[in-house]
């Protein structure tokens, strides 16, 4: 991602000030600091909302310590170190591919191709991002497309979701091979029974 052009200047518009003593009153008095998390989120989803694009200007990290009273160094480590805070624009659609091992054992690498094509295709629509773990290995492999998680792909499956982005519609999350949860594939395999005058073992 090349170097992102800084707006000299950020302030929270209307519907982020509204949220922003909420969030504060989440921890103790003396503790205001930790609030810098959520914070930086709500500035993302601003930036999002506003820009078109999400991400977190050094303007809007600078804006947050103020806030919340501390240097502002400590809320750059914060910003740079978790990478669900964005340092540069990133498309209307971020897609977050899952390459640690289960979901590289289980194809992980047709869904990064899949998302790597569509963003050099339609780079204003789609930016595409390698992550760490994304919590749902048993459905593996598995991609993030700005909050929803799609589980159960493949090259195809994943090409199928992001053509109907293009389409403007809003896929649905969740299995794409319409498993339940984390339900075996092909249905269960044990505990047929429900009741227990049933069972075997009973």
């Amino acid at each position: 991602m090349s170097t992102p052009v800084q707006p000299d200047q950020f302030a929270f518009d209307e519907k982020s000030t509204a949220e922003i003593p909420s969030i504060i009153a989440r921890y103790p008095q003396g503790k205001q600091a930790s609030a810098v998390m959520p914070l930086l989120d709500l500035v993302q989803r601003q930036m999002a909302r506003v820009a078109g694009r999400a991400w977190v200007p050094r303007a809007a990290m600078d804006a947050v310590a103020d806030l919340i009273g501390v240097p502002k160094i400590r809320v750059y480590e914060v910003a740079s170190f978790y990478t669900m805070f964005h340092l540069g624009p990133v498309g209307p659609n971020h897609l977050q591919v899952c390459t640690t091992t289960p979901c590289w054992l289980r194809g992980s690498d047709a869904v990064h191709a899949a998302c790597r094509a569509a963003a050099d295709t339609d780079p204003e629509l789609f930016t595409v991002e390698e992550v760490e773990c994304l919590g749902a290995c048993v459905n593996a492999p598995v991609l993030m497309i700005n909050d929803q998680l799609y589980e159960d792909l493949d090259g195809e499956r994943t090409e199928a979701v992001l053509n109907a982005i293009r389409r403007g519609e809003k896929p649905e999350p969740g299995s794409a091979t319409g498993r339940h949860g984390s339900a075996p594939e092909g249905g269960p395999t044990t505990l047929f029974a429900t009741d227990a005058s049933e069972r075997t073992d009973a």
